[in-house]
């Protein structure tokens, strides 16, 4: 916009900073505001964060990108081995939102129609009739996804990606929001069937969770009584969530920041350390993400730090290191390559 001069200005109004510090500030230019995104669509998503909390302790950062993951409308990958969490993060994500939620839990034998239904014949009306899957939920929790086959992976996709399903011809829309936590665990292999890049592309975050800090991890064990996730009161609504979603479009993303996330992007395609780059898929998921962060952390703009943050998470589960052939130690292999091409892009000043 054109820069108009205020006649009130005082010199002190002036505070020459980095456009990206949060403390900058032009009176001639319109800043980003609450009023764009909404104030409650901030206090909402933080209030999430510390109500997951309550179960899911000493794990803010991992709380936040999985909360990230909701708001942009995405799907999230947890990978860690078993017993440190996974399960209990996503029961507390759908127990916060106060929203519908099933567990699926993926075998060798998990067929098709046991995820999404099918149509079954009605002897008494002599006519066939659609049962749902556990797919008609909400929030679905796929616990050990590779355990189950490729065929069976597969009758994720278009529901993940359009939230649909298509059966017999017919097609059957998913109640929004729907949002999808698969888990697995990267150190065992003996009976699994490894993700395709087709299926991981669909996930807009891959987390690893880790071990709980030794006083966090101490303290639980003095836990007595019930499940601790039973415990937990909704913070928020589907109406409110499917809000602050809608606010997560609102969020500012300067030019300058958007052609460093895209930088980012293209060095993945570039690079000779990977053999496949981030899809164009994976840059909109990106962009969608990083805006997601920013309202989180309580801003109605974008820092190149939330790009930052995000690179890892987002893109290092959708490319393929050079030569490798997959595995615990080649998905740490991308993440370095990630981190690599973050100190050789230039950041925006």
């Amino acid at each position: 916009m054109d820069k108009q001069w205020n006649p009130d200005l005082q010199v002190s109004d002036i505070v020459i900073l980095c456009p990206y510090s949060p403390l900058w500030y032009a009176p001639w230019v319109a800043q980003p505001s609450v009023a764009h995104i909404s104030e409650n669509a901030t206090q909402s998503s933080q209030r999430l964060v510390q109500n997951i909390g309550l179960v899911v302790r000493g794990k803010e950062e991992v709380i936040k990108m999985a909360v990230v993951s909701l708001l942009a409308r995405g799907h999230l990958l947890l990978e860690d081995v078993p017993g440190v969490g996974k399960t209990t993060l996503a029961r507390a994500l759908a127990a916060s939102v106060g929203v519908s939620f099933r567990r699926l839990q993926c075998t060798s034998d998990l067929m098709p129609t046991d995820v999404i239904g099918g149509n079954v014949f009605n002897q008494l009306q002599s006519t066939f009739e659609f049962r749902p899957g556990p797919i008609f939920t909400q929030v679905l929790l796929a616990d050990e996804i590779n355990r189950t086959t490729p065929k069976t992976q597969s009758a994720l996709l278009e529901a993940m990606d359009e939230r649909q399903v298509s059966i017999d011809g017919e097609t059957h829309k998913l109640e929004e929001p729907f949002f999808v936590v698969a888990t697995q665990n990267p150190q065992e292999f003996y009976g699994t069937y490894p993700l395709p890049e087709s299926q991981l592309d669909r996930f807009l975050v891959r987390l690893s969770i880790g071990y709980p800090p030794p006083g966090v991890e101490r303290e639980v064990l003095t836990r007595r009584g019930a499940d601790p996730v039973q415990q937990l009161d909704a913070v928020m609504s589907a109406s409110e969530l499917r809000h602050v979603q809608q606010a997560v479009d609102s969020v500012r993303v300067d030019d300058a920041i958007l052609d460093y996330l895209h930088r980012i992007v293209i060095a993945t395609r570039n690079t000779p350390l990977l053999s496949i780059g981030v899809s164009t898929r994976g840059a909109l998921g990106f962009e969608r993400a990083v805006r997601a962060r920013a309202l989180v952390e309580g801003r109605s703009f974008v820092l190149p730090d939330d790009v930052k943050a995000l690179a890892g998470p987002v893109l290092a589960h959708r490319v393929k290191v050079s030569g490798g052939v997959g595995g615990g130690a080649i998905r740490d292999d991308a993440q370095r390559v990630i981190r690599e091409l973050l100190t050789v892009v230039a950041v925006p000043l």
